[in-house]
């Protein structure tokens, strides 16, 4: 499985190369379904940190409790 940062720069080659025009129909709908796996992988990869990443939250009776990441 490639890195997340490494799929992300394929799928941005992969969009470069399909703005260029230059691909028969072929090969433009083979590097499409590509670049959608790859938007796939990385969705998922996202998902699976998104569920890694939680605050440790030391309540007043010293308890550990565990709470949700919010980025904002």
């Amino acid at each position: 499985m490639k890195s997340f940062e490494k799929s992300l720069g394929k799928i941005k080659e992969i969009v470069e190369e399909l703005e260029g025009n230059e691909l028969s129909m072929d090969k433009s709908i083979e590097k499409f379904e590509e670049g959608t796996k790859l938007i796939k992988e990385c969705y998922k990869k996202l998902e699976d940190v998104k569920k890694k990443v939680e605050l440790i939250v030391v309540n007043s009776e010293d308890e550990i409790s565990f709470e949700e990441f919010d980025p904002d």
